[in-house]
């Protein structure tokens, strides 16, 4: 029966070039190593390496068996370390990146529960609404939303966002309560943004419309934009999660029930790699298990985001 051992060995012997540079990587005397390789040859019953004095040299039916045996031997050696990073307990550094409006719902609890899991681990958090390069940047994985650009990443589709059109009892009741999407217009609208005018897209009924609206105030952080909306300053376009509970506890009414924000899809990025960390694979994995406790299916779940 052949040992796979001797298969490795001739691997190694091939890639070195010679028996006594592939002793020494192997930590084995040279004897070893020719004794091991012909060993090999006597069961497969074929001579795999031609020897002289000065070189080395693969047969054609070594060269042939090179090619499929170390293709094998990568995949047990990826199957092995696949197998210690599982058992490994994640430990170091990970480095994530959000939108500025996550960080206070979803992920704030995802951190604290993966801290109080892994006490071993520390968490560098950045929020920002710009698109960092992840590799550039240092960091490990980031979640974004909508359409994803960099095809470079790693990406895992962790659910769906839209929004609702809301504003506040105040509000309504000072300026009436709009019946179709042309009424935006009329109405003071909290953007969320850097200017105070933008363009809206709604999917209703039976299409998508197109809306130029305006407002007093405008604000690239969604925190600041549920406030103002609270606070009576407009109709605001806000996460589906996050406008539900403003609705339930009375501080928000939804308008034009019919018209939402496009689907847009919630994924977690990071950077391509042959293996993922082990720290960057239970961080998704608690994120993912959170979202199916919140949801009961993660692509239902919607973000805060800009």
């Amino acid at each position: 029966m052949i040992d796979l051992n001797d298969i490795m060995i001739f691997a190694r012997v091939t890639e070195a070039g010679s028996f006594t540079a592939a002793a020494r990587l192997l930590g084995m005397p040279k004897t070893t190593v020719s004794r091991r390789i012909a060993a090999l040859e006597r069961e497969l019953g074929v001579r795999l390496l031609q020897r002289t004095t000065r070189s080395l040299n693969l047969t054609a039916s070594g060269r042939l068996y090179y090619e499929e045996s170390s293709q094998a031997l990568r995949t047990i050696e990826g199957a092995n370390l696949r197998l210690a990073e599982a058992r490994a307990e994640p430990a170091g550094t990970i480095r994530i990146s959000a939108p500025v409006g996550f960080g206070g719902h979803f992920l704030q609890d995802a951190i604290f529960e993966f801290l109080s899991t892994y006490p071993k681990t520390s968490v560098e958090l950045r929020l920002t609404d710009d698109r960092l390069n992840l590799v550039e940047s240092g960091i490990d994985l980031a979640f974004r939303t909508g359409v994803l650009e960099d095809s470079t990443l790693i990406a895992r589709k962790l659910g769906s966002t839209h929004r609702l059109l809301c504003a506040s009892p105040n509000y309504l009741a000072r300026c009436s309560t709009p019946e179709v999407p042309e009424d935006l217009a009329r109405h003071d609208c909290v953007i969320a943004g850097q200017s105070a005018q933008a363009q809206w897209l709604l999917e209703g009924p039976h299409c998508q419309e197109t809306i130029a609206v305006s407002g007093r105030f405008a604000a690239n952080e969604m925190q600041a934009v549920m406030a103002a909306a609270i606070a009576g300053y407009g109709i605001a376009q806000l996460p589906h999660g996050v406008a539900d509970a403003c609705i339930k506890d009375g501080r928000l009414r939804r308008v034009l029930d019919g018209y939402t924000t496009p689907t847009g899809g919630l994924h977690v990025v990071y950077p391509s790699s042959r293996h993922l960390p082990p720290l960057v694979k239970a961080f998704i994995e608690l994120a993912v298990r959170r979202l199916n406790a919140i949801t009961g299916n993660s692509d239902d779940y919607v973000i805060v985001s800009r």
